[in-house]
């Protein structure tokens, strides 16, 4: 018989109070950080290729990119698989040091090859974030909002790429920085870090990881402390069935289990997660590294001021999540997610007849992609909400960055690099095709989830998925 422990159902039951809104301010900051990357790195490319500052080719350029994105992917593996062997607090501690020193690093390179290397270092902290800050906000959010707070939280890249491409338009301007201008971008970025650093330390363990691993007073400890924190220093309520926490265990499982528990018990799980994945990472990652070579070759803009087509797309991907959010949990996440998935789908085919026929200028394309991404940047939250609840605590982490670093790998290089040869070839009709593609794999994703996504809203985690040893799941 599996122990229990009403260490859940206490942190389930607690009223959304300050604390609350501390933990998703100091863990959530991940996601800006890597839009900030993404955007400020992306609006310098043109200017590192310049002699006077670093001197890059555009392939230089271009590798530097997949670096960062090989790094990411490295670095959720590297680190989800620490975040379960050693603690969630530990990992989002040393992950967000990693960003900080690699950025501040980069504000001072001098060449490619440090250039390089110091944006892969940064790709494998912010791959070490989407692990163990997933993990860490789905074990301390009460079930009943832990829908709305991981769409929120996951959306929340796009309030950095906003950031991003606001600084970009007076780190480009040479009026203000000079020619090394860029160089502030890094330094902001590590500036950011610091600060979200000296919240993040008061940020407590996951009593729920504290539990599986033998280390129960600890885990009742912590909870107290939250409760007294929140508001709400009251016994559990009445008649409330402790949750099963399964057998305490002195390290992660090994990568054998978890393959048995991926492919086995809970292969269906990870089909409908691994098609989540992977179709909105092509699906995003084909537009927004494309998104200026868009705007500069078909409809002439002019590259400096690309930043201020970013800002409103971004604005339609922060609001898709906040606005949308809720219904998770309300309506439900089955017909939630297929819902957001299929619409974004559908819309990107229209927006993408609609830039075939030539009725679109820059403006009204932004604004048809910004429509699109209010839909599709919930549906692409949601894959990343799936992941973080359907398989048990003991390999959270790990689960979260095996199907983050599968789909960052597919599609943060097969999409980009196929849009972008699509665009070199100067037809729109190419370019419809890649948009084809794309809108067909989210479809595809829709059907999946609408037949076999897990009904997670509201309920404990230790329910969605019991934890290892705990007895057989529920489905």
């Amino acid at each position: 018989m599996s122990p229990r422990s009403d260490i859940p159902a206490r942190l389930d039951r607690l009223p959304w109070s300050r604390w609350h809104w501390r933990v998703v301010i100091a863990l959530g900051i991940a996601w800006v950080l890597d839009g900030l990357e993404v955007t400020i790195v992306g609006s310098f490319g043109s200017v590192l290729e310049r002699p006077d500052t670093l001197g890059l080719s555009a392939a230089q350029v271009g590798w530097s990119g997949s670096l960062y994105v090989g790094g990411a992917v490295i670095g959720a593996l590297l680190f989800g698989r620490a975040a379960d062997r050693l603690g969630r607090k530990r990992l989002f501690l040393l992950t967000l040091a990693v960003y900080m020193a690699a950025s501040v690093a980069t504000a001072f390179a001098d060449g490619f090859v440090w250039f390089a290397v110091c944006r892969f270092i940064t790709g494998l902290g912010i791959g070490g974030e989407y692990a163990a800050i997933n993990s860490a906000i789905d074990e301390l959010i009460p079930a009943r909002v832990r829908g709305r707070v991981n769409l929120a939280i996951n959306g929340s890249f796009w309030i950095g790429a906003a950031i991003g491409a606001l600084l970009s338009l007076a780190l480009l301007d040479e009026r203000v920085l000079g020619p090394q201008g860029w160089r502030a971008g890094f330094l902001l970025g590590a500036v950011l870090a610091v600060a979200i650093l000296l919240v993040r330390r008061h940020v407590p363990e996951s009593p729920r990881w504290l539990l599986t691993h033998g280390r129960a007073d600890e885990a009742e400890r912590v909870v107290a402390q939250i409760e007294a924190a929140s508001g709400s220093a009251a016994p559990a309520q009445p008649g409330a069935l402790p949750e099963r926490i399964g057998r305490p265990r002195r390290g992660a499982p090994s990568l054998r289990e978890v393959w048995h528990v991926l492919t086995r018990r809970y292969r269906t799980r990870s089909a409908v997660v691994l098609a989540l994945m992977v179709s909105q990472a092509f699906f995003y990652n084909a537009i927004f590294f494309t998104y200026a070579l868009v705007l500069t070759s078909f409809y002439g803009v002019d590259a400096t001021r690309i930043g201020l087509y970013i800002v409103p797309f971004a604005a339609g991907n922060v609001l898709g999540p906040l606005l949308l959010g809720p219904l998770f949990d309300r309506i439900g996440r089955r017909p939630m997610i297929a819902a957001t998935y299929a619409l974004s789908g559908v819309a990107l085919l229209l927006t993408g007849i609609g830039f075939v026929a030539g009725v679109l200028d820059a403006t009204t394309q932004t604004l048809a992609w910004s429509a699109v991404f209010f839909l599709a940047s919930a549906a692409a939250s949601s894959a990343y909400l799936t992941v973080s609840e359907v398989f048990p605590l003991e390999m959270r982490a790990l689960a979260i960055s095996i199907f983050y670093a599968v789909g960052t790998g597919v599609g943060g290089f097969a999409a980009p690099a196929l849009f972008g040869a699509l665009i070199e070839t100067g037809s729109r009709i190419n370019v419809f095709g890649g948009y084809a593609v794309g809108a067909l794999l989210v479809l595809g994703a829709a059907a999946v989830a609408w037949r076999w996504a897990v009904d997670a809203e509201r309920k404990p985690l230790e329910e969605v998925a019991p934890p290892l040893g705990s007895g057989p799941p529920n489905g």
